[in-house]
C-alpha cells in the first residue's frame, strides 16, 4: 500500500514486494514454534507500518510531507484541537474514537491475517514453496529488465526503502538539536549597542503582519490569478492614492500547509525553524528576535495582536512583546468563522482602538496575525463599513450568509475558490486599514506565513510566500532600493527570492546606521 492518497490506484497493488517474498521464505523455513512467533511479530509490524502509512496520507494532505517519528507527535493533539474548533466537540470526539478504533482494528486484523496466511502456507507447503520460488525468480527478472506496469516498476522494495528512510530521518532528527544549537549561537547584532539598532525607523510605527496561508499559489495559479491580480492592483492603487508606496518580493517558508508558528519564528529569529524541536529550543533560549531588538532600543512599545491564541501563550514573552492581545482581549463578541476566532477587519480595528489610535503614545512595533485566511476557509467574513463594526455582533448575520465547510470540502474547486476569497478579504482588510489610519510614520511589512494545503496547491512543493513593505515616507523605501523588489503589492515572477530566515538580518542592516548604502 502506498503512503500517499494520490498513489492509491489499482496499479499500486499489482507490484511484487521483495519483502513479502522474503518473509514467505522465512516462514516456510522455520520450525513450528518460531514460525508462529515470527508470524505474530510480522503481523504487528505490518499493522504498525500500515497505520504509519495512513498517518502519512494525512500529513501529505496537510503538510505535504510524511510524519516525523521524532518530532511530530505534538501535532496530533493540535490536529484534534483543530477538528474541535472547526466541527465542534462532537466532531472531535467522533474523530478521535474513529482513529483509535481504526488503529486497534488494523493491528489485530493484520496480525490475525498474518497467522492465517502462515497456516495456509504450511498446510500447502509444496505449492507455497514452488510459488515463492517462482515469485522470487519473477522479481529478479523484473528488476533486471526494469519491467513496469502503468508507469510503476513491477518489482519493488518500497517498504524496505521507506523503513530505511525513516530510520535515517530519526537519526537526523536526533542530531539536528546539536546542529541548531551551533547555528543559534551566531548573531551578527548581539553586540550592537541599542542606540545603533534600527536607527532608520526611529519615530515610526512598524507593523509586522502575517496573513495566514497567503502563498505563492494565490498569485501564480491560473484559476486564481485573474481575481487576485485585480485585488492586488486595486490595493496598490488605493494605497498610492493615499500617499503610500509599496515594494514586494518572495520569501521561502520552512513549512507548507500548516505550522504557522514555525514560519513566524523563522522570520523573527533569523533561524530556520523547520520543526517543533527547533521551535522549543528557540523559545527556551536567549536568542534575540526582530521584535526583541525593537524592544531593546527602548524607543518602541512592542505589542502583539494574536486572535488565533485562545489560551496561555508563554512563548509571547520570548518574542519580546510588552503586551499581547489574544482572542479574549480584543473586545469581540461575534461568532467564530470556522477556525478563525476574530475576523481580520475587527482585529485591525481593535488594534487601532487599543493601541495605534491612543493619544500621546510612544511609537509602536506590532506583530499582527490575520487569521481569517486560515484553513478551512469557510465561511469567510466580508468587508463592512468600519463604523459598523461595533463589538462584532454584526458578524452573526454575516456568518449565516457564508458557506458551509462540510459542503465546500466535498469539492476541491470550491475549496480553492473559498481560499482565494479568504486571502482577498485579508488583503482588503489590511489595505483599507492603512488607507484609513496609516500616516507618514506608518511602516507596514506584511507577508504570508506558508502555502496552503495540497488541496489548494495541487500538490506543488513550492514553499514561496509574498512579502511586501508599505510606507508613505520615501526615505523608508529608499533604504531598501538595492533589494530590487517589485513596485506594488504583487511581486513579479522573477522578483528576488530569499529564505525566510534571511529577512531579519537584511532588514536590520538596511535600517541600521549604515543601511541603504
Amino acid at each position: 500500500m502506498p503512503n500517499r492518497l494520490e498513489r492509491m490506484h489499482l496499479v499500486a497493488f499489482l507490484r511484487l514486494p521483495a519483502e513479502g517474498i522474503l518473509l514467505a521464505t522465512l516462514l516456510l523455513a522455520l520450525p513450528p514454534r518460531p514460525r508462529r512467533i515470527t508470524a505474530v511479530v510480522a503481523g504487528v509490524l505490518l499493522g504498525l507500518l500500515t497505520v504509519l502509512k495512513f498517518v502519512d496520507m494525512g500529513f501529505y494532505q496537510v503538510l505535504a510531507r510524511p510524519f516525523d517519528l521524532v518530532l511530530d507527535w505534538i501535532l496530533l493533539d493540535d490536529a484534534a484541537e483543530f477538528v474541535r474548533e472547526s466541527f465542534g466537540r462532537g466532531g472531535q470526539v467522533l474523530a478521535v474514537i474513529g482513529a483509535i478504533v481504526l488503529f486497534l482494528a488494523v493491528l489485530v486484523l493484520m496480525t490475525l491475517a498474518m497467522v492465517r496466511v502462515t497456516a495456509l502456507m504450511v498446510r500447502h507447503r509444496h505449492t507455497a514453496t514452488r510459488t515463492t520460488i517462482v515469485l522470487g525468480l519473477v522479481w529478479i527478472t523484473c528488476v533486471t529488465f526494469g519491467v513496469e506496469v502503468g508507469g510503476a516498476k513491477l518489482a519493488t522494495r518500497g517498504t524496505a526503502q521507506m523503513v530505511e528512510n525513516r530510520v535515517e530521518a530519526v537519526r537526523a532528527g536526533l542530531a539536528d538539536a546539536r546542529i541548531f544549537e551551533k547555528q543559534a549561537a551566531v548573531d551578527a547584532f548581539a553586540d550592537t549597542p541599542p542606540d545603533q539598532l534600527l536607527t532608520g525607523l526611529r519615530g515610526k510605527d512598524v507593523l509586522f503582519t502575517f496573513i495566514e496561508s497567503y502563498g505563492r499559489v494565490a498569485i501564480d495559479d491560473p484559476a486564481m490569478a485573474g481575481p487576485m491580480d485585480a485585488a492586488l492592483r486595486e490595493g496598490t492603487d488605493r494605497l498610492k492614492a493615499a500617499g503610500f508606496e509599496s515594494r514586494s518580493a518572495w520569501l521561502t517558508s520552512p513549512v507548507t500547509g500548516a505550522g504557522s508558528w514555525l514560519a513566524h519564528s523563522t522570520f523573527l529569529s533569523g533561524l530556520w525553524i523547520k520543526n517543533q524541536q527547533r521551535y522549543r529550543s528557540l523559545t527556551t533560549s536567549d536568542r534575540m528576535t526582530l521584535t526583541k531588538y525593537f524592544r531593546k532600543t527602548g524607543d518602541w512599545r512592542t505589542v502583539g495582536i494574536v486572535p488565533g491564541v485562545r489560551r496561555a501563550w508563554p512563548e509571547g514573552k520570548f518574542f519580546g512583546l510588552d503586551h499581547i492581545y489574544d482572542s479574549e482581549h480584543l473586545g469581540y463578541h461575534g461568532p467564530y468563522f470556522s477556525w478563525t476566532p476574530v475576523p481580520d477587519q475587527f482585529s485591525l480595528e481593535a488594534f487601532e482602538r487599543l493601541e495605534h489610535g491612543r493619544k500621546n503614545r510612544e511609537p509602536i512595533m506590532a506583530e499582527i496575525i490575520l487569521a481569517s485566511s486560515h484553513n478551512p476557509w469557510s465561511p469567510v467574513a466580508r468587508m463592512i463599513d468600519w463604523e459598523d463594526l461595533g463589538d462584532g455582533s454584526v458578524f452573526h448575520r454575516i456568518k449565516k450568509e457564508g458557506t458551509d465547510p462540510k459542503e465546500v470540502w466535498k469539492d476541491p474547486e470550491k475549496v480553492r475558490t473559498e481560499y482565494r476569497r479568504a486571502i482577498e478579504y485579508s488583503l482588503r482588510s489590511l489595505t483599507e486599514w492603512m488607507e484609513r489610519y496609516g500616516d507618514e510614520d506608518t511602516v507596514l511589512v506584511f507577508l504570508g506565513d506558508h502555502q496552503p494545503v495540497p488541496t489548494v496547491t495541487a500538490g506543488s512543493r513550492n514553499k514561496d510566500v509574498p512579502v511586501t513593505i508599505v510606507a508613505r515616507d520615501k526615505k523608508v523605501l529608499d533604504r531598501v532600493a538595492h533589494w530590487n523588489w517589485t513596485e506594488g503589492l504583487k511581486p513579479a515572477p522573477h522578483a528576488p527570492r530569499w529564505g525566510m530566515d534571511k529577512f531579519r538580518d537584511r532588514f536590520m542592516t538596511a535600517y541600521g546606521p549604515q543601511g541603504g548604502r
